[in-house]
């Protein structure tokens, strides 16, 4: 984060000192655990550190509130498929368990896939799991989603997409 003083900077500062206080109160409200609500509080603010460009909000606690909201989203997403996987290795023979540091491992890549699918639309998203994960083939899916096999290909296509860029970066 750079030093220098800037409208952006100048903005997020502003941001900070006048609405933290509450956005916090807010997290705390929904959120049991206190060091959570703190942590998600200060990535609010981050998040818009990040920003290349930021307008001053019309409604600043609204604003805020979107951005906790899709950060408390994200939160509970990963700890859903963190304990998904956990659940999955429960049943496995104890001697097939991957050690804890290559279970720790195989967690990162999940939290790292579900990034990259994180940036699919919700059809193009389950259109891609559907086929990669249950083997469906396009019609099938079609059929799942209310689309046509042309609109699948498209989705499929979005998924591989984003996994080349999550492998290699954006293409040249």
């Amino acid at each position: 984060m750079s030093s220098v003083r800037s409208p952006h900077n100048e903005l997020v500062g502003a941001l900070y000192r006048d609405h933290r206080s509450w956005l916090l109160a807010w997290l705390r409200r929904n959120i049991a655990c206190p060091q959570r609500a703190e942590d998600l509080s200060q990535d609010t603010f981050v998040r818009l550190l990040g920003r290349d460009e930021l307008k001053a909000p019309r409604e600043p606690k609204a604003f805020l509130v979107a951005i906790a909201k899709g950060l408390l989203f994200d939160h509970f997403r990963r700890a859903a498929l963190e304990q998904a996987y956990l659940n999955e290795l429960m049943l496995l023979p104890e001697h097939e368990q991957p050690s804890l540091e290559d279970q720790q491992l195989i967690l990162e890549d999940l939290k790292a896939i579900d990034r990259m699918l994180g940036k699919l639309s919700s059809k193009a998203r389950s259109a891609f799991l559907y086929n990669r994960l249950e083997g469906l083939s396009h019609a099938e899916i079609a059929e799942k989603l209310g689309v046509s096999v042309p609109r699948v290909r498209q989705y499929l296509a979005q998924g591989i997409r984003q996994c080349y860029i999550a492998l290699y970066g954006e293409p040249t």
